[in-house]
């Protein structure tokens, strides 16, 4: 399916590495102007994006404040005109510690909160006048398959990606009379090299719980992500879609 996003305007955040790549990638290889958010290196990426054919600029930012996002959103007006797509990925994770939650460090946890909540909020804040002044918009929020599992040791992280679900509804019913539509992704466990020398084993056990038992990659995302940005999914909002391997069901 094409989903039909030429010449609109996506920011990404988090868009440098990892999976944000993979969704920046595959944005420009639909033809949309892509604009790279990251706490740093966006101008590189951009430019490595623009070599290969596509529209892009990059924006370092922290998502967690309010002079950065708005210069963001500035930024994308300013470059392409018009802001049709924030898809909120940044997030506080790699550097988690694993504690029982009496020993979780409490600047850790406002660091957590900060980017992983505070930012998404922050972002959309941000994009709404835009898309509010043209009738519509689309905001993807990340959340991760860990909220409808429980981790233990790991509740900062996961209290945080909860917080994406009332979020999502919420901002959705704020947003649905400007023709505006918010809506939450879950993936579920994505090894990298980092992820996989710090959690031996972890993703053997996670691909057994998997009614369709295969490591997940960062492609698994894009097709819901792409669906969820573009005109075919205009009557969704407030929804919460899982991406796991039917490792959960709702």
């Amino acid at each position: 399916m094409d989903p039909d996003l030429k010449g609109k305007t996506v920011i990404i955040t988090g868009a440098c590495g990892g999976i944000g790549s993979t969704y920046a990638r595959a944005f420009a290889d639909h033809d949309a102007n892509v604009v790279a958010v990251d706490i740093a290196g966006s101008d590189e990426f951009a430019s490595a994006l623009r070599a290969e054919g596509a529209a892009a600029i990059g924006v370092d930012a922290d998502v967690s404040s309010v002079e950065a996002t708005e210069s963001m959103a500035e930024a994308a007006s300013r470059e392409f005109g018009t802001v049709d797509v924030l898809v909120n990925n940044a997030a506080f994770f790699k550097s988690v510690t694993r504690s029982p939650f009496e020993d979780i460090d409490p600047d850790e946890w406002d660091t957590c909160m900060a980017v992983n909540v505070r930012g998404p909020w922050l972002c959309a804040r941000a994009v709404a006048p835009a898309m509010k002044a043209q009738g519509s918009g689309a905001i993807v929020n990340i959340s991760s398959n860990t909220v409808w599992k429980g981790v233990p040791h790991f509740l900062h992280y996961v209290t945080s990606k909860s917080a994406s679900l009332g979020f999502t509804r919420s901002l959705a019913k704020e947003l649905g009379e400007y023709g505006i539509t918010v809506n939450t992704v879950a993936p579920d466990f994505i090894p990298d090299e980092h992820l996989l020398d710090h959690q031996p084993g972890h993703d053997d056990a996670v691909v057994a719980q998997r009614v369709l038992k295969r490591t997940s990659v960062p492609a698994d995302m894009v097709g819901i992500v792409l669906f969820l940005a573009s005109p075919g999914a205009e009557f969704i909002t407030g929804q919460s879609f899982l991406v796991n391997g039917g490792a959960h069901m709702q």
